[in-house]
This record gives C-alpha cells, structure tokens and sequence, in this order.
C-alpha cells in the first residue's frame, strides 16, 4: 500500500500493527488526508483473508491521537460540508468496528500520550483498547466541548454505550480527560500496562480475542455482590429503565445549565445526541450526532473558543521578543514573601518548573507560612495522583527552603518578588537583593499595578528588572503577564518567558505603564459597580447579569475576592496616572473608612459565616448612602455598562502600545479576568459585534453619563473605516 500517514506491516501470526504518524507533524491528529490513508488501509484489512487481528498505536514517542485538525474546521462554512464530513469520519469508525463485530478480527488499541476527541472515538471503535501507564502523558477524553463542538465520530454513542450513560455524560460534557488508571476504573480501558511493553501487550490481547476462553462461573456470593455494587445498582435504577433514564438526564441538563448559564451551545447539544442515541437507537445517534456538529462548527461561539485555542498554541512558541536574544537556563529562584503569591510562586515552581526554590521571608512566622503553604500544594498533587509521595518528598527536600536573610539568595539567577503593593517597599527590596546577587540576576517584581520603570529607578541593574504578573491562586490561574519596560533587556524578557512556560503558564508580554494591562481594564469595570450601586442598581442584579453574560464571578464579588482595600488603592493609582476618565468613586473610600475588606475579614459586600458567603450585607448600602431600587437599571444596561468598560480600555490599551496584539489582549482578558471564553475575548468580541456597532453604543452612555464611556480613538477609527481587529 502507497500510505503516507500510516505504517502498516503484518506479523507471522496474522496480526497486523498499523501506527499512525502523521507526515509533518509533531503530533497525530485526523485530517482529510489521513482519512484517504485510512480507507485504503480498511480496504485491506477487510479484504486480506491472511489478516486474522489488528494493533491500532502511533509512532509518535508521546501522542497517540489528538483528535481531528482544528485548523481544517475553519474550511467548514457550510453545515451540510461539515455534515458529510462527519459521515465519512462515522462510517470509517464504522468500518472498524465492523472488523471485529462481523468479521471476527480482533481490533487492539494501544494507546500511549494523548487520545482525545477523534482519537477517543477511533479507539471506541475498537474491539478492545490497552494503556501505557503513564499517568503524566496519556490521557483519554472527548474534550470538543471545550471548542464549542461534540464528539461528531460516534462518541456520543460508543461512549455510553461502554462505560455507562453517566460516565459517559460527565466526560462529554465537561471535556474533562481521564489518566489510565480512572479509565480502567471507568472500563475506558481494559488493561494498563508499562510503556515498553504496549504494543506487545496489545498483540498478546488481539490473539487471546480471536480464541477466548470460556467464562469461569461464578459463585453466588460473587453474583450478589456484582449485583449490589453501587456501581450496577445506579445502572438498572437509572440507565436501564425510561424512568430511571429521565431523571439522569434532567440531572444532567439541570448541571450542566448551572455552569454554563445557556451561553454554550454544544454541551446541551451532546446531551441531546446522547438522549437520541440510548432511546432510539444509535443510527439516529448518529444522524443526531451529524447535524448537531453542522450548526456547531459554523457557530460564532465555536469560533470564539477555536481562537483562543490557536492563540495559546502560538504563545507556547512565541518568545516573547523580537530579535534572537536567547534565554537563559534558570535552576535556582528566591522568592520574596511567603505569603498567599509568594508560596504558590514556589508551588509552581516545584512542581511544574522543577527548579529549587528559596523563600526568603522577614521571621520564621512568614518562613513557615511559605514552605506551609507549598506543602499543601504538593499534597494537593498527590491527593491527585499527579505526583507519587517519593517524588513529593524528594521535591520538598531538595527544591524548597527558606531563609530571612538576603545572603543566601547570593547564587539564584532569578528572584521573583511578591511583597505588598507599596512603591518604597518593592524599591527597598531591590537594593537589598542587588546587593548579594551577581550582575546576570534578574529581578522580577510580582507588582499588579505600578510601574515597573517607577520601581527600577534609581537600581544598580535596571536592564534585569521586569515585571511578572501572577494571579491568584497562583498554581490554579493560567495566565502570567510579564511587563517590560524600555530598558530590559532582551535576553531577561525571553528568560522570563521561557521559565514561565515551565511553571504551566500561558504567557503574554505587555508593555510597562499603569496597570499594565489586565489590571488596568478591570479598573473601570470594577469603579462602574459604584455608579450602578449610586443609580439604584443592586447588588445582586449587578452580580447576577455579569454572571448570565459568561463571567465565573460577578464583580461586586470579584471585589470581596480580591480584597476592597487592594481595589481602592488600585484605583487610586489609576485614577493618578489617568485622571478624570479613571477616577475612583468616594463610595470606595466610605467601605475602607467602615473597615470593609471582603472576604478576608469576613466584612465586604457580602456577609460571611465561617469564611462561607451567606448573602448580601445589607448594611452596605447605607455606608456607601445609596438606596437600592431593584428594577430601576435593566439587565442589558448592566451588562452593557461594566463590559464596554472593560472593552473600551483595552482598545485603549491597544492602541497606545501597551499590548503587542489583540490576540494578547484576548487572551490575557480570559485568562487572567474571565471574560467569558465563548465571545473570545474583548477583540473577538468588537469583531463580531462591530467597531461602529460598539462604538454607537459608547456614545451613547457617554451623553447619559459623562466622557468615562468615550470611545477609544482606535475604535473611533476602526468604526469610520470599517476594519476590525482580525
């Protein structure tokens, strides 16, 4: 056979082992040319009489397949082309599944490193599948939710089908991937075996198919207890009688409603695939299956999640400069501040980055709440399984220790400072570090909104200090912004980058000014909250349109979360760098005079019992002298209001050099902020509405309430020529 994506060869025993590699490129994924190969390889493996079993792997080192080629949806314009698109993927799958259903030739999957979405479905489609036991690489999921899609290949059928309606629907919906160890638990997988002997094993299993040995009768203490197991109980109370069937799924829907608010279409969409499938039948699974991913594919909010998708793809390669400065290697960093970002600094750095951490703290109370607070994290990680106890240990042992005096941060090559928002402090504790540290250290400031030239002046070093931006919590947060100022230098910019990359992150380069980026356009979102409070909007009509519009959290309890003192003074220093347009509200003083802090000291917008939010604080409106009239402001005005705020600056932001790209705003708004993922991100989002639609609308509030909702110059223009950002 000519194949170009494949390689196929056939043992002295009739079992033939086809490894998939795509031509190319670094990882497996589905395309319309590897279908071409995989047809022709079909036809011989039902033709060839000789051909008794079949090995399905890759002969990629760490990848087994990734699913299909996100870039060829975007060739999917039409839903009836993305339609017969899936036909051909489902009757491929189909074929397969015919080999052993009616041919009797055992089909093995071997899976090692990522199986996900198409790869998922083509091992579904396999008689049996076998596992590496790499608890770090392989995974197995059908994560096309999380772009916006459903598993459009069979998944929604084969899926419940093999491990149960509710299992099933907890991995579809959520886009969640399991390791082998819960797949085999979930009956995902019928064997997990050593990485080096996958393909042996998955040989041995094919050739045991073609002669099975007849079941070993059991006992009946051994029928009871598989009858009685919660496991088969929740099968025949729920999945296998229409009532039972009913309730599983309105349990479903009404979760899975829960988390998204209505704002995604395709997980109700793959609920409903799997619906049809278990009441009428898995070809009407399928037709179900094809059309649901024709309107998917075309949809603007698959759209939106693909392009975050591609974003964070070139930021894993992008190094952040623009001339061939190289990084340097980083294996030992101090960290300034063992408190909440300090100790998940050196969590991160533990155990992703894998380098030694020195937590350098004023006394053995602030010593011990940072190495505390990194112990938690790798506990966390072995709770999970993502690290075994020997290697947690280990890592506590030999990468984190701490200190109070600078002296031993004497050969770190990099120092990550996380002490409190305070331009003296953060000037003072450079000079102590330039001092014991040798002339190729960088000094990183964890700063959220000052000036990282504001903190270098007057530093003996001023080409190595940049600013790293974490969020908190730090080892859940996705997102890092590091800042750079005129001065820094190349080299340190690409040495920051690169390092964090190893700690997990996805990693943006802005340029230095106020609030950088993500800090400066959660600014005026967060100060329009006041102006509604003052208009009689509520608190929980404030909170509750921001959450229906896609954000995790509303912003009045964004506020609470992140601490009203830190906001206030925030916003003090914007509105010092930006004026009138960014002036702070007085209502925020009025909460910081009646020691109202949030959730830190149980005292903010909302009441807390025992560290819980138990609902509004009522008393709040009568410190900040407003009278709450609930109904007064409309949703959509709310709605309207906070996120064109958020909007319009980071065009702002845009446009006066502060981001290098939109797609870096886009991208630092979700991940840093939670601007909802299915509108893209705030550019993404001017796109598909319309500068000149935005634009209006701008102009609009502004003649209501003042030059705050002016628009920015670079959407004024956009919206007189008619471009957009992509």
């Amino acid at each position: 056979m000519d194949l170009t994506h494949f390689i196929f060869d056939v043992d002295g025993d009739g079992i033939a082992t086809v490894l998939m590699d795509r031509a190319g490129e670094a990882m497996n994924t589905f395309s319309p040319e590897t279908g071409e190969d995989l047809v022709v390889i079909l036809n011989r493996l039902e033709q060839d009489d000789a051909i008794r079993g079949v090995v399905i792997g890759s002969a990629k080192p760490d990848n087994f397949l990734a699913g299909a080629d996100i870039r060829w949806f975007a060739t999917l314009v039409d839903p009836a082309e993305a339609e017969a698109a899936m036909q051909a993927a489902q009757d491929g799958f189909g074929r397969l599944e015919a080999l052993h259903l009616r041919r009797g030739k055992p089909v093995v999957a071997a899976i090692h490193g990522a199986c996900l979405g198409g790869g998922l479905e083509l091992a579904l489609a396999c008689g049996a599948r076998v596992s590496s036991d790499d608890e770090k690489r392989t995974q197995l999921g059908q994560p096309e939710v999380q772009l916006g899609l459903l598993p459009g290949g069979g998944g929604t059928q084969r899926l419940p089908r093999l491990i149960g309606i509710a299992s099933a629907l907890d991995l579809i919906l959520t886009g969640r991937p399991v390791r082998p160890r819960k797949a085999l638990k979930l009956g995902l997988v019928d064997a997990v075996v050593p990485r080096s002997g996958l393909l042996e094993a998955a040989r041995t299993r094919a050739l045991q198919l073609l002669h099975p040995p007849p079941p070993e009768p059991q006992t009946l203490t051994e029928r009871l207890n598989a009858y009685l197991n919660p496991a088969a109980l929740q099968t025949v109370v729920l999945e296998r009688n229409p009532i039972g069937r009913r309730v599983l799924f309105a349990q479903a829907e009404k979760a899975m409603l829960k988390e998204t608010k209505g704002n995604y279409p395709a997980p109700p969409a793959a609920l409903e695939c799997v619906r049809v499938g278990v009441e009428k039948g898995m070809a009407a699974g399928l037709a179900a299956e094809q059309a649901a991913f024709g309107r998917l594919v075309v949809s603007p909010e698959s759209k939106a999640l693909r392009s975050i998708f591609f974003a964070t793809q070139e930021l894993k390669r992008d190094p952040g400069i623009a001339t061939d400065a190289e990084a340097r290697d980083i294996s030992r960093v101090g960290v300034l501040g063992g408190g909440l970002m300090g100790g998940g600094i050196a969590a991160v750095n533990t155990t992703r980055a894998g380098v030694s951490s020195i937590i350098k703290e004023v006394d053995q109370a602030g010593v011990d709440r940072g190495i505390g607070y990194v112990q938690k994290v790798v506990d966390g990680q072995v709770k999970r399984r993502r690290m075994q106890k020997a290697d947690a240990w280990l890592a506590m042992q030999r990468q984190v220790t701490a200190t109070t005096d600078y002296r031993d941060l004497t050969d770190v090559e990099l120092v990550i400072e996380a002490v409190f928002e305070d331009l003296d402090l953060k000037r003072s504790v450079l000079a102590e570090t330039e001092e014991v540290t040798a002339s190729g250290t960088i000094f990183a400031t964890n700063t959220s909104s000052i000036p990282i030239s504001d903190i270098a002046r007057g530093a003996a070093r001023p080409a190595n200090v940049v600013g790293m931006h974490y969020f908190s919590p730090v080892e859940k947060m996705p997102l890092l912004e590091v800042i750079v100022t005129d001065q820094t230098a190349d080299w340190v910019t690409a040495t920051v980058v690169a390092f964090g990359k190893r700690q997990g992150k996805t990693v943006i380069v802005v340029n230095d000014g106020t609030g950088f980026y993500t800090t400066r356009i959660i600014g005026p979102y967060s100060a329009e909250v006041m102006y509604l409070l003052k208009d009689g909007a509520t608190i929980e009509e404030i909170d509750g349109a921001m959450v229906q519009w896609g954000f995790p959290v509303g912003p009045v309890t964004l506020s609470d979360e992140v601490g009203i003192d830190v906001g206030a003074k925030i916003g003090k220093i914007l509105e010092n760098a930006f004026g009138e347009r960014m002036e702070a509200p007085p209502a925020f003083g009025a909460l910081t005079a009646d020691d109202r802090r949030g959730r830190k000291n149980g005292r903010g917008f909302y009441r807390y019992e025992d560290g819980v939010k138990a609902g509004v604080d009522e008393s709040v409106y009568a410190v900040l002298g407003v009278t709450p009239r609930p109904g007064t402001i409309s949703r959509q005005e709310i709605q309207d209001r906070l996120s064109l705020q958020m909007i319009n600056e980071a065009a702002r932001c845009l446009g006066e050099g502060i981001l290098r790209s939109a797609r870096d705003g886009d991208i630092g708004a979700v991940m840093g902020l939670g601007f909802p993922p299915f509108r893209g991100g705030p550019f993404r989002w001017v796109d598909e509405l319309g500068a000149d639609t935005i634009v209006e609308r701008l102009r609009e509030l502004a003649k209501v309430h003042g030059d705050r909702f002016a628009p920015a110059p670079r959407l004024a223009e956009m919206a007189d020529k008619g471009e957009s950002f992509y």
